[in-house]
């Protein structure tokens, strides 16, 4: 069974904040920060579940909306929740940043 849920980052902040964030985000998105490779993106989870079937979209070519289907063994008997807890642990100090916006995908080899 593959469970699905779509994430933006955004913390504990009101609305108009992440929108004021947003827009400066995108404003200095040419000046500082670099959009994550799909790649950097399995390289992180894999570290986090070495045994994980990584397939990741780029969903708007930007470097910033991506998809990921992940399945390992190690969300057996784990919720819905406790496995995209996994994988998010293993991507939070880019979540909010360099990677925007996750569409997550989790579940068991073969299930």
């Amino acid at each position: 069974m593959i469970f699905q849920k779509t994430a933006a980052f955004s913390g504990n902040i009101t609305a108009e904040q992440n929108l004021a964030g947003r827009a400066r985000g995108q404003k200095d998105r040419g000046k500082s920060a670099m959009p994550m490779q799909a790649n950097d993106i399995e390289r992180l989870i894999k570290a986090r579940i070495p045994d994980a079937e990584v397939t990741i979209r780029d969903l708007a070519g930007d470097g910033d909306h991506y998809s990921a289907t992940v399945l390992s063994e190690a969300f057996r008997g784990k919720s819905r929740v406790q496995q995209h807890q996994l994988v998010y642990d293993a991507l939070k100090a880019e979540m909010g940043g360099k990677l925007h916006a996750l569409a997550l995908q989790t579940g068991v080899p073969g299930g």
